[in-house]
């Protein structure tokens, strides 16, 4: 659904989404990015003059980071443990971020190939703390394409 000529998409609005199955309690997602090499062509001109162009490159692999709240799921550190005992065929799964618009109906989706978990982290734990318990992951992927 398209939005209104003066409406945004929210950012506080979608889902992620791995190997189909969506990640519950996710507050942030970070790293969205879909990039290519750059390639710098040098050359000299027949009448001496020093000329660079860009060409466009092989598309880059990456990473994105997702934060939710921590519950007693341990599924993305089993994940981690499958990646860590070297199961590559195992650890490699797919991966999405929807961006959602106000009705929740899906604008835009960046699609992850080959994901596996580079790390999972907690955030600190402080005595009197009074913000939620949260878990960190960096996913690292392939190929991403948006649909």
């Amino acid at each position: 659904m398209a939005l209104g000529d003066f409406d945004n998409s929210p950012a506080n609005a979608f889902t992620v989404t791995i190997d189909g199955i969506e990640v519950p309690r996710v507050i942030e997602v970070s790293g969205l990015k879909t990039e290519v090499d750059k390639i710098e062509l040098k050359q000299q001109t027949k009448d001496g003059k020093y000329v660079v162009r860009q060409l466009i490159g092989r598309p880059k692999a990456g990473e994105l980071t997702v934060t939710r709240g921590l519950t007693d799921s341990k599924t993305v550190s089993d994940w981690l443990k499958t990646v860590m005992e070297g199961d590559v065929a195992g650890a490699r799964k797919t991966a999405a971020v929807a961006l959602l618009d106000y009705k929740g109906e899906t604008l835009k989706t960046y699609n992850f190939v080959n994901c596996w978990v580079k790390s999972v982290e907690l955030n600190s734990l402080k005595a009197g703390a009074t913000e939620q318990a949260t878990e960190k992951f960096v996913i690292c992927y392939d190929e991403s394409t948006i649909s």
